[in-house]
């Protein structure tokens, strides 16, 4: 089987990248389809079928693998359509869920909390309780697990979320609750937090038990239907899952933890940015993705992505490990619009695939980002994805118009607004990944991803003063590309709430061993080999008597021998500096939780190396227009970006075209095509040696 194929569903578009075993690598779009996103997948690689001159079932018996992002999960919480959800907890614990932990972040604005997942008549409780050391104070009184099965059946309950106090200590009360529920709710989704969550934070465990059980029919039904078209079809290779903390899952384990694939689509966007941040020898590294309806960003720190565990998705709290990404609504769908002090503003609302922007001919009338775009002269209305839509340049300048009047602008200067101000909102999101949370912007390259992105990433990386920017030639669908790099991974978390100095170093090593056991025969079950599986294992600290707890490495073995303590509390002390600004030394510590990061490696495809050519790019200069640099339009060359070789150099003001995407390069700034054909933005008189010698320094 000779390709391999990464699926990316966003909101605008499905983004596809084949990649071919010499090395070469294609990338395909079709629209997403939000009714059923199989029909999307499907178009696109009927597409990719038609390029190579093949039937799709001729082209699918001879795909080896597809890695596939979903936003099925997502959708499903964020407009409520996820399954028929009923949960089960201790007796006198029942509004815990729904009480959350308030609305601390915005306690002096005026916010509705979110829709429960599980309304409070849908909450059952059972006689039982567990102690803090995990013996049992109260037996499980089985009566009241059938009862409360009787009123799920009653109400047509499909999924059922299981979480009890102090579970994670003692699962046996779950453990058989999810037996009973299995006996008498045969086709429902039970969820058990002892198995979705096993640690403390009843609150984080409850919220991330039920979202599980709120996607888990959905992501079903849909992964089943995928499955059968795509074997309907002679496939009959591997199908892989994103999952949200960067890895990958086999599709059966992504039914069971359904809640793992919340945010797939966004995080394999790091993982690319640290892939092609390597190629230049650096390990610190932003990734931005800017699509149709949102703004991704991310940060990776000596070549790793950060990860959290307080992710959050419709207002409720996802505590399992996730990439951490800041969205914002910032993309080429987001409609401009004039608030109530009569400034301009951008986003978060946005047009969407259907009708989309007004550009687009199909219905829009609102402003939006493209057509500021369109009318600035960095898109040409012939050649939008490659030519397959002509934008109605009269239709974005009528709508930009209704803007003109409020703000006593013409729709140059209109369209002007809205890029700065889509270009502010950015560069802020990007201060909070980085500013906010210790780090220097200045020393990190900037890696730009989706179709919109590379018009507007010159101008971010500006006000931050970032002094490199990489465009890799497969930006449009860089996430796509992050799937198909991505290894499988799974990751374990064991409570232990102990002073430091009650730690028994022998029963910490016993269940980092018990994780290690647990996530090797995971692995191996998912087909991967012994000598492929690496584990990495860390440890959360927080100083008594706070909240916040810090994720620290733990060992650099195989889980057998016993943590060094002192290294422990060095690190943590060193990483409390960096995110809170200030640490306390010799101040008591207390552990909290043990993690497994259990991560198995994958075949990765090649990425062929690029035609060399001299620094003269004429050749790939393919016309001109006016464009709107520096306040005012000037006639600027335009370059065909699929025929630029290694080694040459555009110099701005100038524009790069590509099928799927546009490159803005800026007066004062030049761009430089790699050896693989990805491009390098930096400022004029610099040299990309000179900053690749200067990041990897400050790395």
């Amino acid at each position: 089987m000779r390709y391999r194929v990464g699926v990316d569903v966003g909101g605008t578009f499905t983004d596809l990248l084949v990649t071919h075993g010499s090395g070469e690598a294609r990338l395909y779009k079709s629209p997403t389809t939000p009714a059923d996103p199989s029909i999307g997948v499907l178009e696109g690689l009927e597409r990719a079928a038609r390029d190579q001159g093949r039937a799709l079932d001729e082209f699918l018996a001879d795909v080896g693998t597809i890695v596939h992002g979903t936003t099925i999960t997502t959708n499903a919480v964020l407009t409520g359509d996820g399954a028929r959800t009923g949960f089960v907890t201790t007796n006198g614990f029942r509004d815990v869920l729904n009480m959350r932990r308030g609305l601390k972040a915005r306690q002096f604005e005026k916010y509705a909390p979110p829709v429960p997942l599980v309304p409070r008549h849908r909450i059952q409780v059972v006689e039982e309780r567990v102690t803090v050391d995990g013996s049992v104070m109260t037996p499980l009184r089985e009566h009241d697990v059938r009862e409360a099965a009787r009123l799920f059946r009653e109400q047509d309950v499909e999924a059922v979320a299981v979480s009890c106090l102090w579970s994670f200590r003692n699962p046996q009360h779950e453990e058989r609750i999810g037996e009973i529920l299995a006996e008498e709710l045969p086709e429902a989704y039970v969820s058990l937090s002892t198995e979705v969550l096993p640690q403390i934070r009843v609150y984080e465990r409850h919220s991330t038990t039920a979202l599980n059980a709120y996607v888990g029919p959905v992501l079903r039904r849909y992964l089943v239907r995928l499955e059968e078209e795509l074997s309907g079809q002679r496939f009959g290779g591997t199908l892989l899952i994103m999952q949200s903390n960067g890895g990958v899952m086999s599709p059966q384990l992504a039914q069971r933890f359904a809640s793992n694939t919340l945010l797939s689509g966004p995080a394999a966007g790091p993982v690319a940015g640290v892939f092609y941040a390597a190629t230049h020898g650096l390990q610190n590294a932003i990734t931005i993705d800017m699509g149709g309806t949102s703004f991704d960003v991310s940060l990776v720190a000596g070549g790793t992505p950060a990860v959290t565990i307080e992710g959050e998705i419709g207002g409720h709290r996802v505590a399992s490990p996730v990439v951490d990404i800041h969205t914002i609504g910032a993309g080429g769908g987001s409609i401009a619009w004039i608030d109530s002090g009569g400034l301009l503003a951008v986003g978060p609302k946005s047009a969407g695939a259907d009708p989309g922007p007004a550009c687009y001919g199909r219905g829009g009338t609102e402003p939006t980002v493209t057509d500021a775009d369109l009318l600035l002269g960095y898109l040409d209305a012939d050649f939008f994805h490659g030519g397959e839509l002509r934008l109605d340049i009269d239709a974005a300048r009528n709508a930009i118009g209704a803007l003109c009047e409020p703000l006593g602008m013409d729709a140059t200067e209109a369209a002007a607004g809205i890029y700065r101000v889509v270009n502010a909102n950015m560069a802020a999101a990007l201060g909070v990944v980085s500013v906010q949370r210790g780090y220097d912007p200045r020393e990190f390259v900037l890696v730009v991803a989706g179709g919109a992105g590379p018009i507007h990433a010159a101008q971010i990386a500006r006000e931050l003063e970032i002094p490199l920017i990489l465009i890799p030639r497969q930006s449009s669908v860089y996430c796509a590309v992050g799937m198909l790099i991505s290894d499988l991974q799974h990751d374990y978390v064991r409570t232990y709430a102990r002073d430091l100095d009650q730690v028994d170093l022998a029963e910490v090593g016993g269940l980092y061993r018990d994780m290690a056991a647990d996530a090797r025969a995971t692995l191996v079950g998912e087909g991967m080999d012994d000598d492929r599986i690496e584990l990495r294992f860390s440890a959360d600290l927080r100083y008594v008597g706070q909240f916040n707890e810090v994720e620290v490495p733990a060992l650099n073995g195989t889980g057998d021998t016993e943590p060094r303590l002192g290294d422990m509390v060095a690190a943590f002390n060193e990483r409390h500096d960096t995110l809170y600004g200030y640490s306390m030394p010799g101040a008591p510590v207390e552990l909290i939780n043990l993690r497994v990061s259990a991560r198995g490696v994958t075949d990765k495809p090649g990425f062929s190396r690029g035609e060399p050519g001299e620094a003269d790019p004429s050749a790939a200069r393919k016309s001109s227009r006016r464009a709107y640099f520096d306040g005012e339009f000037v006639e600027v060359p335009v370059y065909d970006g699929l025929r630029l070789l290694a080694g040459n150099v555009v110099s701005g003001p100038a524009i790069v075209e590509q099928p799927t995407t546009t490159i803005v390069v800026p007066a004062d700034a030049e761009l430089d095509c790699d050896e693989h054909n990805n491009y390098l933005i930096h400022p004029e008189g610099t040299t990309v040696q000179e900053l690749r010698e200067l990041l990897a320094k400050e790395s």
